[in-house]
């Protein structure tokens, strides 16, 4: 249920609506939208709550939300969610790279990779810390330094960071260090994992799992928001289908159905949905041009050119500068900008 309060709606108003939704055992959650104050009520009996709440002052309208994806919906706010990252904005006018590597080996790798991401106009760092389930025996140790070194590339280049959290233990540990936290499409329903991030102040990426469909999607990026953070961006890395000549099938599509569906950015990964750096450059420009927030792509370092880690979805760095300069173009066709 969606209670929309008048645009000059007082705190104590807003505070008498958070009441009355928790006496009628539901819970409340405080949002904006065109304006104006917005209280969704959600466990809530409707024939019992509506001339109750319809009752109180300041209170312009009462509706439903059909979806059970409820903080998520277009229905409970009208305008595009923001997400701010110290001075980048995702979901704004500006469309946001995030890039780095598959792995981060050494520090002399990761700085070069973070100064080439800075020079072609990437806005956000990532890096693989080895924090994979297929890959338990990596020791907190090191997977600890892989984020110092991360907080590191930071310093000097002055780009936030984004790492991955794989277990609601290590929630902790690289939100510390972190800017932005990410969920691997292989942790998308887990629902532990979803709850620790909903509790931390970090943004969330939150990928599609392969075999999910986007209501699936909707309803784990609402376990985070109804978990108090309301940061969260959506990542579309592809889906598994019958294909073999691809690691998956991009769903193109469902950029601008999340568009009408959902406030949250979109952002897209066209590296690991595609598993080869050739198609990636057409990949991306097709998802800025569907409507796309922004890009989550990896990088091979020169500096580690020829090692066995580096995936082959990995764009080198003059490949990756040169896809950035056509992305601008799409950009500006489209009203937007990418510096």
């Amino acid at each position: 249920m969606i209670i929309t309060m008048d645009a000059q709606a007082t705190a104590a108003h807003i505070g008498a609506v958070f009441m009355t939704v928790q006496s009628l055992g539901g819970t409340p959650y405080a949002m904006h939208s065109n304006g104006h104050p917005v209280i969704v009520g959600i466990g809530i009996d409707r024939s019992l709550a509506i001339d109750r709440l319809a009752a109180l002052p300041g209170v312009e309208d009462i509706t439903d939300i059909k979806q059970p994806y409820k903080l998520a919906s277009r229905a409970a706010k009208a305008e595009n969610s923001r997400v701010q990252v110290g001075n980048v904005c995702i979901g704004g006018p500006e469309i946001i790279i995030i890039a780095g590597l598959h792995s981060v080996e050494s520090r002399e790798q990761l700085l070069e990779t973070a100064w080439a991401v800075q020079e072609a106009g990437g806005k956000v760092l990532c890096g693989s810390l080895a924090t994979s389930p297929m890959a338990p025996a990596i020791s907190r140790a090191a997977r600890l330094r892989g984020l110092e070194l991360l907080a590191e590339a930071r310093q000097e280049t002055g780009l936030p960071i984004m790492a991955e959290v794989i277990t609601p233990e290590s929630v902790p540990m690289v939100a510390e260090y972190a800017d932005i936290l990410q969920i691997g499409a292989g942790n998308m329903q887990n629902y532990a994992l979803l709850h620790a991030v909903g509790r931390v102040q970090r943004p969330v990426v939150l990928k599609r799992g392969m075999m999910n469909d986007v209501q699936e999607w909707l309803m784990a990026a609402e376990y985070i928001l109804s978990s108090g953070n309301n940061q969260v961006i959506l990542a579309e890395g592809g889906i598994r289908t019958f294909e073999k000549m691809t690691r998956r099938t991009f769903d193109l599509a469902v950029v601008p159905l999340l568009k009408k569906l959902t406030h949250l950015p979109v952002i897209a990964d066209p590296s690991h949905a595609t598993g080869r750096w050739d198609l990636v450059p057409a990949i991306a420009r097709a998802a800025i041009a569907a409507g796309a927030d922004g890009l989550f792509v990896e990088v091979r370092s020169p500096y580690s050119e020829g090692k066995r880690s580096e995936d082959p979805q990995s764009l080198d760095t003059n490949h990756f500068a040169e896809m950035i300069v056509s992305l601008r173009l799409i950009a500006r066709a489209l009203g937007r900008t990418l510096s």
